[in-house]
């Protein structure tokens, strides 16, 4: 039977997709996917577009995904992704992306497609269209093989996950802050309510370092996909009250340990300078390359 393409739908493939990455998933993301958890943790963001969901592309074949164009948050931006043993299809998918997934700016229209480096034939169909590789972003991992990193709190701050207390307002204050939006928070709480409904979201894996006076001082997701034995980190956030304390070092330290029992063996992080200081290291990196038309 040949490959049938068809448009996204919300609310029934969802889970679909993320049973799609976890069986396509091969260590440390060396298969040119995302990962499930990136896939969940970006429908419940606050920034996610749920009303363009529908550009999404997907192929299948005797009613099997093997191929799936999305974006992140928004349009302007493109992952282009495969079953395992169907990659030589990314390139036909460019085509798909270019008339679906692109953004208007400044009357023409623009796409980023994410791309890692090991991906040599996609690369090339990308320049051959046009394209430019304008950042390369390392993809960083913890193996659990190494120690730990080792850091004392400092007095009257404690360790507490989301299952003791989950303060919607102190959590939606150090995110905020922690992301650098300014000193007052806005009130949109549904936003951070919206981030713990997605359907494997642990509360019992999210480390809050809460400061003396109550404040949530550092705050540090973690997630699983069900499948891998992976762990990834996110969001990671630490108020700048807080911050040169080793705060984020405990709590990352922290929910990493907690998901040793459920069988992970590393843990993907972030590309900032710290996380290569807590003992990261570059599995590979994942390239962005533009183009305007």
């Amino acid at each position: 039977m040949s490959i049938i393409q068809r448009r996204y739908k919300l609310l029934s493939d969802f889970e679909r997709v993320n049973e799609f990455l976890r069986q396509n998933f091969a260590k440390h993301q060396q298969n040119g996917n995302i990962t499930q958890s990136f896939w969940e943790y970006a429908h419940t963001h606050p920034y996610f577009n749920h009303k363009l969901t529908h550009r999404f592309g997907i192929w299948e074949e005797n009613g099997k995904i093997v191929a799936v164009a999305c974006y992140e948050m928004d349009v302007g931006e493109c992952f282009l992704m495969t079953q395992k043993g169907y990659e030589h299809m990314k390139p036909g998918l460019i085509d798909y992306a270019e008339n679906n997934l692109f953004k208007m700016v400044d009357n023409q229209k623009h796409l980023d497609i994410c791309v890692f480096n090991y991906e040599t034939r996609l690369k090339e169909a990308l320049a051959e269209k046009g394209y430019v590789k304008e950042e390369a972003l390392s993809v960083t991992i913890f193996k659990y093989e190494n120690a730990f990193p080792e850091r004392t709190l400092p007095e009257g701050f404690s360790i507490i996950s989301l299952e003791d207390e989950n303060d919607i307002g102190k959590i939606h204050s150090v995110l905020w802050r922690g992301f650098d939006h300014g000193d007052t928070p806005d009130d949109d709480l549904d936003c951070r309510m919206l981030m713990q409904s997605a359907p494997n979201f642990r509360k019992d894996l999210t480390t809050i370092i809460k400061a003396p006076n109550g404040d949530y001082a550092c705050f540090a997701g973690m997630w699983l996909d069900g499948v891998n034995d992976f762990a990834r980190i996110e969001p990671l956030a630490t108020d700048p009250r807080y911050r040169r304390m080793g705060l984020a070092t405990i709590a990352i330290t922290q929910s990493m340990k907690r998901t040793v029992k459920y069988g992970a063996t590393y843990c993907f992080g972030g590309t900032r300078e710290f996380y290569f200081e807590l003992g990261f290291e570059t599995m590979c990196y994942r390239e962005k390359w533009s183009k305007t038309w």
